[in-house]
């Protein structure tokens, strides 16, 4: 490669932001605005709309572990595009929902969608980055569940407005289509590995151009894959994952419900403070990404887990505004650190094209944690008659999460 020619995996990583913006911002967190007028749309009760949410995470966490095996396998380039075809048609069916049975269908499909692209996506760092460039791509990568949130939250209210009582089929149907056109691009421009372009990582150490790999080269095979679940050190980072994913999702889930329900704050106040958490989490994977490259995975992981315990802490004991203005930053500039780093280290432990087997492997243990998290959140409030205690759990498994951390060796 020519100096200062811009260099292939740069144009990669773009397009695993689009990927991460279509698979997490549009298919996963926009459910969350649109579920009131679908709830009036279609009759249903909160217990089949919480069923909805529920089949969409199964979805999500079935294919995040095997999409990365299969991306591994078959290449992350046709896994990714498949996968987000899959969503734009379900998202599009979703709009045209009359039944619980039909809704519920076409959300599951939409997060295997969800889950098959968003982990090889994440992926994409260690397959076109060198370690010391690694956090730093996968963080742009991870920004698209910010962004994708946050266009979410501006373009569906107006779709809604515009289109009254079946504004919420509107949204579905205009975000499947955007879901689409970003399948396309992503097909058009993506590469699993570098060697695809005839290249090399980013940051690797030789620069040189290498031959590229022929139609015929040999791919990964399902006894290869067995030397992710032989590793010791990826189990231990799952567990590592495990502590973030049981204790940020208490935090999110009851986040607004303990300043309405429990401290008498407005919704629409809530909700401009949700909307500040999701717009400074667009930069925290770039954040955390470079830190975690430069004081490494263990360090950088641990001082992530301390913020968010930190943020969660405050929460529950500084119960004024600017307690919660405090911890809301904190938060969100921390929000996708851990997700970032995981990534990045999946692929410093297995190597760049087991990166997505790994990655998917650990997220195992992630939702597990995630899937565990309200109910012990709701139980604790429950019990307790407040909000605090869930927070303070969370923020215990935090500091938990941060002790274990340090203790992540260094790849070899």
């Amino acid at each position: 490669m020519k100096p200062g020619k811009l260099h292939y995996g740069w144009i990669v990583i773009f397009m695993g932001l689009l990927t991460t913006i279509a698979s997490h911002g549009f298919g996963r967190m926009s459910y969350t605005i649109i579920l009131p007028a679908m709830k009036d749309g279609l009759q249903f009760n909160y217990t089949q709309l919480g069923l909805l949410g529920t089949g969409n995470f199964l979805g999500y966490l079935t294919m995040a572990i095997i999409g990365g095996f299969l991306a591994s396998r078959f290449g992350t380039r046709l896994v990714i595009t498949f996968a987000v075809i899959l969503m734009g048609i379900t998202m599009i069916l979703t709009g045209l929902a009359q039944s619980f049975g039909f809704a519920f269908v076409m959300r599951l499909l939409t997060g295997l969608g969800s889950g098959a692209s968003f982990v090889p996506a994440m992926a994409l760092g260690s397959a076109w980055f060198a370690i010391k460039n690694r956090g730093f791509a996968t963080g742009i990568v991870s920004a698209g569940i910010g962004i994708g949130t946050l266009i979410s939250g501006l373009v569906v209210p107006p779709i809604l407005s515009a289109f009254g009582p079946n504004g919420w089929r509107f949204s579905w149907y205009i975000l499947g289509g955007a879901v689409l056109v970003v399948s396309g691009i992503v097909y058009v421009f993506v590469r699993s590995r570098p060697e695809e372009k005839g290249l090399q990582q980013v940051g690797a150490e030789k620069t040189e151009r290498i031959s590229p790999v022929p139609s015929d080269a040999k791919t990964t095979s399902s006894l290869q894959w067995t030397t992710v679940f032989k590793m010791t050190s990826v189990w231990y980072l799952g567990i590592v994952y495990f502590f973030y994913g049981l204790s940020y999702i208490i935090y999110m889930i009851f986040f607004a419900a303990f300043l309405v329900k429990e401290m008498g704050l407005t919704q629409q106040w809530a909700g401009g403070l949700w909307a500040l958490v999701g717009g400074l989490s667009i930069f925290c994977g770039v954040i955390w990404g470079g830190i975690s490259d430069r004081l490494g995975r263990n360090r950088g992981a641990a001082l992530a887990y301390l913020v968010l315990g930190l943020s969660y802490f405050i929460y529950a004991l500084i119960k004024i505004k600017f307690g919660f203005y405090l911890s809301a930053v904190l938060f969100g500039l921390t929000a996708w650190s851990i997700p970032t780093i995981m990534a990045a280290a999946a692929g410093d432990y297995v190597g760049p094209r087991l990166a997505p087997a790994g990655l998917g492997f650990i997220t195992l243990f992630f939702g597990i944690g995630q899937a565990l998290g309200p109910a012990l959140g709701g139980y604790l409030a429950d019990t307790t008659a407040s909000f605090t205690v869930p927070f303070l759990v969370a923020g215990g498994i935090s500091f938990l999460g941060m002790i274990f951390s340090f203790y992540l060796k260094r790849p070899q």
